[in-house]
């Protein structure tokens, strides 16, 4: 991964931090889209939806094989994921709580 600045008045990190912020600025699933599809390159988009795609399974504790077969995810990216899970930064934990919050919100709004 590239790691050197060619503007080395600017350091990675406030550009980083840059970022973190464009993001928490979009305001809808359709901004968000958007967004990630004029940054990442389509394969780029989907290693991200692949990964996403078995946090609930490894979650919900379902074997690594099975996540496997119903979603064709790779092993290797299910154990990585799996790993972030349990010993990462707790990133993975956050947005699934607050993903599985806003759809039983949403839920909660649709029966009534």
């Amino acid at each position: 991964m590239k790691r050197r600045s060619l503007d080395p008045e600017t350091p990675a990190e406030s550009v980083e931090a840059s970022l973190y912020k464009a993001l928490l600025s979009l305001k809808t699933p359709a901004e968000m889209s958007a967004f990630l599809h004029d940054l990442c390159t389509p394969a780029e988009l989907e290693v991200l939806v692949d990964r996403w795609r078995v946090v609930p399974l490894l979650l919900d504790g379902m074997p690594y094989r099975q996540i496997h077969e119903r979603t064709a995810v790779s092993i290797t990216t299910i154990g990585r994921v799996a790993r972030f899970l349990n010993q990462g930064n707790g990133g993975y934990l956050a947005a699934a709580a607050r993903a599985t919050r806003g759809q039983s919100v949403a839920k909660k709004k649709a029966s009534t």
